[in-house]
């Protein structure tokens, strides 16, 4: 895949799988989730997500990638549980 010009898909590879034909859900999962393990560490993922979810949504509103896009902002977002086991009453 050729490199990318936008910092928030340095790879390009969300954009190659708005470009695949007939490309189905779980292809995109696993395109979203290559993506994710490749994204720099200093690059705030939360952010990344919901700036291609703006751009793409728009372009491509039922596609499968823009579904697996929604789902990565939701995820993003969810509350996460602190403390682990030594907030853990004993």
């Amino acid at each position: 895949m050729a490199r990318n010009d936008d910092p928030n898909d340095h790879k390009g590879l969300i954009r190659e799988a708005y470009r695949i034909e007939g490309i189905t859900l779980p292809e995109c999962r696993s395109i979203f989730l290559d993506w994710a393990l490749s994204l720099p560490a200093d690059r705030d993922q939360q952010q990344a997500v919901s700036s291609l979810h703006s751009i793409y949504s728009a372009r491509a509103e039922y596609h499968p990638m823009t579904q697996v896009l929604a789902e990565g902002l939701q995820t993003a977002q969810a509350p996460k549980r602190r403390g682990g086991w030594r907030n853990r009453n004993r």
